[in-house]
């Protein structure tokens, strides 16, 4: 009687209708693959037919944010990135909201308004009350968790004390933020490229430059997709860097 009576109350904490991890396997090497865009496809339709069949599933919510945060992140276009943006925002508080105690819904959420921001212009975005809107969440992602995707909140949070217009733009705290993904992550790729941008913004040329070499230099093999994108992104950044040095 008590195994019955115990196998009723695991049926009965299950998630109705939960994702099967088979298919989050699946989702997840898809999104390893993401450089590709016939694995972004693939993610993409495999997501949307997955949260059709469970749209309150936490673990698809999460996963849709991280898949739109991606592509907003390398959107060069400001309308469809502003788009993409808008909806990593909707798709990550919609996860926050399933599972409140969990750090992936607040932070692609809030990576989300940052990219919706940087679309349509961060005086625009000031204008507009989103500042309160971005640092709720990520701040309650950094207080959950801010080592979550190789330092991922340190880095948004440094990245918005450079992207604020002066006189609230902060190199110095923006430095400290990347300094802290880098002591716990040294191989992520991003965090050196972030650290370059503030040291240039900051006159610190020099040092700006050892950074970037960091980025040329570094191993892709932590995370391919990802570390390949800021490989091409510091081609840029480099050049700059190079001119300054002059």
């Amino acid at each position: 009687m008590r195994l019955k009576l115990l196998a009723l109350w695991v049926l009965w904490a299950i998630p109705a209708h939960a994702a099967d991890p088979a298919l989050l396997d699946q989702l997840d090497a898809l999104y390893a693959k993401r450089g590709d865009a016939e694995s972004v496809k693939a993610l993409d339709t495999g997501l949307s037919d997955a949260l059709k069949a469970t749209p309150d599933d936490f673990d698809l919510a999460w996963r849709k944010a991280r898949l739109l945060q991606w592509q907003a992140d390398g959107a060069t276009e400001k309308k469809l990135k502003m788009v993409l943006g808008k909806q990593t925002w909707e798709a990550g508080d919609k996860a926050s909201k399933l599972q409140p105690a969990r750090v992936e819904g607040y932070y692609f959420a809030a990576c989300g308004i940052g990219s919706y921001s940087q679309a349509v212009g961060i005086m625009k975005a000031l204008g507009d009350g989103l500042e309160g809107k971005f640092n709720e969440r990520l701040d309650t992602a950094l207080k959950i968790d801010p080592t979550y995707e190789y330092g991922g909140p340190w880095l948004v949070k440094g990245r918005y004390f450079y992207e604020l217009p002066w006189p609230k733009r902060d190199l110095g705290k923006s430095a400290e933020y990347y300094q802290k993904a880098i002591t716990k992550f040294p191989q992520s790729l991003r965090a050196h490229f972030y650290l370059a941008e503030t040291l240039l913004k900051d006159g610190k040329a020099k040092e700006a430059s050892a950074a970037i070499e960091k980025v040329k230099q570094g191993s892709t093999a932590y995370n391919p997709a990802e570390g390949q994108r800021v490989q091409q992104w510091a081609k840029k950044v480099d050049a700059d860097i190079q001119e300054e040095l002059k």
